[in-house]
């Protein structure tokens, strides 16, 4: 499956905009990050064009998936995969999405399995380890930090009398025209009808 054909038409459209959405300085920041946290990681720089391949061949195999996970949780994943075997690689990166999951990432911020491994959307596992680096922060990792933190909620709670006072106001949306009406408007030549 890993030599899957691009194809043609919308397929191809398809690869050209996620393949326009790859950012290598990210995609750099998200291998440092991972290096920081790991510590026995190397890798080379990706490039800028055409650097999906070398952001994704470090990864592939998910066993540094799976060690970043186990920095950031201790002991959450148990038995790390060594196995050249495609199937078993593809269990790491399965391990390492359930524990995100577990950590309370939403599945939106998360990519699949064959996103990484058969390179299916690079930009999206980016973003999906930027994710984890902010969850990590909100669940008590002190470790390097990737990226802004994540939002806290800011919840306003109103009194019953705050929220009685908007009650008879017209909003501006509402489409108030302050009893303008069409009298008057006229619109190019009146039509003439001579008997």
């Amino acid at each position: 499956m890993a030599n899957r054909p691009k194809g043609y038409g919308f397929t191809a459209e398809q690869a050209n905009k996620k393949a326009k959405k790859f950012d290598a300085d990210q995609a750099n920041e998200a291998l440092d990050w991972i290096k920081q946290v790991v510590g026995d990681f190397s890798c080379e720089p990706v490039p800028k064009e055409k650097g999906e391949s070398k952001f994704v061949e470090p990864l592939k195999d998910g066993i540094v998936l799976c060690k970043l996970m186990n920095k950031i949780k201790p002991g959450s994943i148990s038995k790390i995969n060594e196995s050249k075997m495609a199937f078993k690689q593809m269990e790491n990166i399965s391990k390492f999405l359930a524990e995100c999951e577990a950590l309370g990432m939403s599945k939106i911020d998360l990519f699949q399995t064959v996103d990484l491994y058969e390179a299916q959307n690079v930009p999206q596992v980016v973003n999906g380890i930027y994710a984890v680096a902010r969850k990590a922060r909100v669940n008590g990792f002190t470790g390097p930090s990737l990226g802004p933190d994540e939002a806290t909620e800011n919840k306003r709670e109103f009194s019953e009398e705050q929220l009685r006072s908007g009650e008879g106001v017209i909003g501006l949306q509402a489409g108030s025209n302050k009893g303008a009406s069409q009298a008057g408007q006229n619109f190019g030549k009146t039509r003439a009808i001579i008997d």
